[in-house]
């Protein structure tokens, strides 16, 4: 099974694609998506559109992955601009025809740690020493999406480790 993690921003948006069969489990792809911070948003959100599309066209995952919105009341204006990230991203993985599911970030860290409040590092360490890589993963949206992918690999059970 092939999966897409996403960790959706709109200035930068982390994304990670993972292959699993039996036992093992493979990082295909991670990087991260930059938006144009001068641009208007409508601009910017077709920017998010094009680089998903490619990224389903080149990898065509079976499913997608994408971290759900966290909104602090103090904050807002950011919720509804990164809602608006989102959604772009739902619909382009919707129309993929891939299976498309969110997660929450404390089901996300729990499913990798056991601990729903774990630390950016020790998500870095918990992806760094289930796929074997030689580096922790970097930056943290990456990290975030590689974390989602292996979230959504666990709850399909499909064993990752």
């Amino acid at each position: 099974m092939k999966i897409l993690g996403i960790d959706p921003g709109l200035q930068m948006c982390g994304y990670a694609v993972i292959q699993t069969k039996l036992l093992d489990t493979k990082l295909i792809e991670a990087g991260v998506f930059r938006t144009d911070g001068k641009a208007e948003l409508a601009e910017r959100l077709c920017q998010i559109a094009g680089d998903i599309e490619q990224v389903l066209k080149t990898h065509k995952p079976d499913a997608v992955a994408v971290e759900q919105l966290y909104a602090h009341y103090k904050h807002p204006r950011t919720a509804i601009l990164m809602g608006h990230a989102r959604g772009v991203i739902l619909q382009k993985a919707a129309e993929s025809g891939a299976s498309v599911k969110d997660f929450a970030a404390t089901r996300i860290k729990k499913s990798l740690t056991g601990n729903g409040r774990a630390s950016k590092r020790q998500m870095q360490l918990s992806i760094q020493s289930v796929l074997r890589l030689s580096e922790p993963p970097e930056p943290a949206d990456v990290a975030d999406a590689i974390a989602i992918a292996l979230c959504c690999a666990n709850e399909s059970n499909i064993k990752i480790l």
